[in-house]
């Protein structure tokens, strides 16, 4: 008993270092940044009238990866294209080899909203002739691009990053976004703002993710959780720090710095993109990078069945260990004991008390003294831990009492961690709308570009991951 006491204590202490400490992880206080530009200097600070702004603010692609995204697309892609940014505006659809007609669906919303629509490849626009809108804005292009098959040593998305990254022309900024991810009408503005007047490589806005139906209710504010955890926003907006990452569904890239560190070429393996991207630009180029929450940037892809949300952390959550069976067990065993125990162990001691009258004498660490120490810890320990979930429940706009749930939603990410490692040693690791990492091309414990595990904080390497494609 006294090694269950002990253990109890020290959790309960890991959770005042996490409340205290390690970056505040568990707010949700990082917001875009506005900065507002001296009188006098050049720069985006706010928006003037538009002719001025044509000629001052920086041109923009978007660039969007799309595989079988053709049923998805209506409700998000539209909300680029309605973007009231006052610059050059262009967005590049990488159409990733898809089989549902993606090109043909982004090639009509881009006519629909009246932008000049062009691309190569089978189904897509054609900028010499093809699907050109007689009326559209000549600063506002769409290019659907047909991809080419992955090479070797690429990682499906990036590939389809780097194409349209090579289609992107002379723009300034890149975003990098995904093809479930709608905008505000002032998004990008904002975005690029942040960017600009900060001097910043990266602005990275972790998207709002859907949280309408029971299992997303439950299971997806842990994921921001977890992954803020991981990679405290803090920490990661800390010039001169290690900490470093982005949430690929919006990344606002100066392309001037990703060119100067090598490009997209330099992180072709990694399957968890965001966090290689977010490390070559800070560690790698030295820039400054920028992470925070927003509700002007929202998920609309459904997650209707606990499978879908169970896949989504499966397909990535190996890798994030770098595929260590060791990271693996020291992962579900942290989980295991700091956010598991706690709530055993204070129910556990309460019981104890109940049956023992509530007395604390009879025999030192035995009887109702061990009950009160286990009560006292691990009630202690499940309290912080609850505290600390708070605030992500209230971005999510979700009750409160759901913050005692995170022990038994804790129990089923170490249940999808481990789920994750079966599947890749059964060939059907980061399964991804008909692609995998196949077990034997990744060495043992080794990692594929992404740069490993963030601060991990108590539970070192506990793993979400981005939940996207390969």
């Amino acid at each position: 008993m006294p090694l269950a006491i002990a253990a109890c204590v020290l959790a309960a202490a890991a959770w005042a270092y996490l409340l205290a400490g390690h970056g505040g992880f568990w707010r949700t206080d990082q917001r875009l940044p506005r900065p507002v530009r001296p009188a006098g200097t050049a720069g985006p600070a706010r928006s003037a009238g538009p002719a001025a702004d044509r000629l001052s603010w920086p041109a923009v692609t978007a660039v969007v990866p799309a595989r079988d995204e053709a049923s998805g697309l209506p409700d998000s892609l539209p909300t680029l294209l309605s973007q009231d940014y006052p610059g050059r505006l262009a967005v590049t659809l990488v159409d990733d080899q898809s089989s549902d007609g993606t090109a043909a669906v982004a090639s009509a919303l881009g006519q629909a909203a009246g932008w000049t629509v062009g691309g190569a490849g089978p189904g897509a626009g054609s900028e010499d002739g093809g699907q050109v809108n007689p009326v559209a804005d000549a600063d506002r292009v769409l290019r659907v691009v047909a991809g080419s098959p992955t090479p070797a040593g690429w990682a499906g998305k990036v590939w389809a990053m780097s194409q349209g990254m090579a289609e992107a022309g002379d723009a300034d900024y890149l975003l990098f976004t995904d093809a479930d991810i709608a905008y505000e009408p002032g998004a990008v503005t904002d975005l690029v703002r942040a960017a600009a007047g900060g001097h910043r490589a990266l602005v990275s806005q972790m998207a709002l993710l859907r949280a309408d139906t029971g299992w997303e209710r439950v299971l997806v504010p842990a994921f921001v959780y977890f992954f803020a955890q991981l990679y405290p926003f803090r920490r990661v907006n800390r010039p001169g720090g290690r900490t470093a990452a982005a949430a690929g569904g919006c990344m606002l890239v100066d392309r001037t710095v990703l060119t100067a560190a090598g490009g997209l070429a330099a992180i072709s393996g990694a399957r968890i993109d965001d966090v290689a991207l977010g490390r070559l630009l800070k560690r790698g180029a030295g820039g400054s990078c920028w992470l925070g929450l927003t509700r002007a940037v929202t998920s609309t892809r459904p997650y209707d069945r606990l499978a879908d949300l169970w896949d989504m952390v499966a397909r990535s959550a190996y890798t994030q260990l770098r595929y260590s069976p060791a990271a693996l067990a020291g992962t579900i065993a942290g989980l295991l004991w700091l956010y598991l125990l706690p709530p055993v162990a204070g129910i556990a001691g309460v019981a104890g008390l109940v049956l023992s009258g509530g007395g604390l004498g009879g025999g030192g660490l035995g009887g109702a003294t061990t009950a009160a120490w286990l009560a006292g810890a691990g009630l202690a320990g499940w309290a912080l831990m609850s505290v600390s979930f708070l605030p992500m429940l209230r971005l999510y706009r979700l009750s409160p009492l759901r913050a005692l749930s995170l022990p038994l939603i804790a129990l089923m990410y170490a249940a999808m961690t481990a789920d994750s490692a079966r599947r890749h040693h059964a060939g059907r690791g980061g399964e991804w709308k008909g692609r995998t990492i196949q077990a034997a091309s990744v060495p043992a414990g080794g990692g594929t570009g992404d740069g490993g595990t963030g601060d991990g904080g108590p539970v070192a390497g506990e793993a979400v991951g981005s939940g996207r494609g390969v």
